[in-house]
């Protein structure tokens, strides 16, 4: 690719993948005005955005530098976290849930995966499609990453504790999950993601730039739960390894951080709240 290329989706969405002008080799998906995903070609172990950073460090940690695992993607975009994987991990075993099959195929054409990348994509809603994957992942998947959004907003049916169950029937006793939220101000929304979490997965934490997790500002929170203990040793590692400034909470300052907010069920979900007008493009220009 040497320009920009566009597509309109059938959802009436714009779709850009746009070479990115600072770093050769590396491209941005772009879909009704909000990026989605960055990735370079050239390398796809080098994260560009924020949180993907922060879960790439999550998966980093997981068992011994390079062991393959079996990974499970609610959300492909262009697939950055997945390229990732194979890329750190060769031989893993992953499976991408997206709902756009015509966004994928876009991407795939502009940003091919690698051979042999081990990367299958399903294609449908992401919490309809738990019920037809394999028996055999049950208890079997070492990471679950959840990065499910319809253009800038989370929808509301992959936010409650129903939703969360459905899923940790798939992890193993080791495995994690790490949760993309997007929130603002107050985070009200982020809080009550940690606490439906929390009610599921024995041990959770949370991840983000500091402003951000003391409700400053609208940005990303990655939230992180396993079935059994989360290594205590992770979390110096995670807060150095950046970007900063960094802050991950856990334990009882993560109880603290809740702070009462109510458990989600499907009764009571809603979606994200919408990021507020300019809120990209003012990011864009200060790139």
């Amino acid at each position: 690719m040497t320009g920009a290329v566009q597509l309109r989706l059938a959802n009436g969405m714009s779709a850009v993948i746009e070479p990115d002008r600072w770093a050769d080799g590396s491209y941005t998906l772009i879909v009704d005005g909000t990026p989605q995903s960055h990735v370079d070609l050239d390398d796809p172990s080098r994260l560009f955005f924020e949180y993907v950073q922060r879960i790439g460090h999550v998966i980093d940690e997981w068992g011994e530098p390079g062991q393959p695992l079996t990974a499970l993607h609610l959300g492909g975009g262009a697939l950055t976290l997945p390229r990732y994987v194979h890329a750190t991990r060769p031989g893993s075993r992953q499976q991408v849930l997206e709902l756009d099959e015509q966004l994928v195929t876009f991407v795939r054409e502009h940003l091919p995966l690698p051979r042999q990348s081990g990367i299958r994509v399903r294609y449908g809603d992401a919490r309809a499609l738990l019920a037809r994957l394999p028996a055999a992942l049950h208890g079997a998947v070492d990471l679950i990453v959840v990065d499910v959004f319809a253009g800038a907003r989370i929808p509301a049916h992959v936010t409650s504790v129903e939703f969360y169950r459905e899923l940790a029937v798939f992890l193993a006793p080791d495995g994690i999950i790490a949760v993309n939220i997007a929130d603002g101000p107050g985070l009200a929304f982020a809080r009550g993601q940690a606490a439906t979490l929390q009610l599921v997965l024995p041990d959770v934490a949370a991840l983000a730039e500091t402003g951000v997790l003391k409700g400053r500002r609208f940005g990303n929170v990655v939230l992180i739960g396993s079935a059994s203990q989360l290594p205590l040793e992770w979390m110096p590692r995670l807060m150095a390894r950046g970007p900063h400034p960094a802050t991950v909470t856990a334990g009882a300052d993560l109880t603290r951080w809740i702070a009462g907010a109510s458990v989600v069920s499907d009764q009571t979900a809603v979606p994200s709240p919408s990021p507020s007008l300019g809120l990209f493009t003012t990011q864009k220009r200060g790139d």
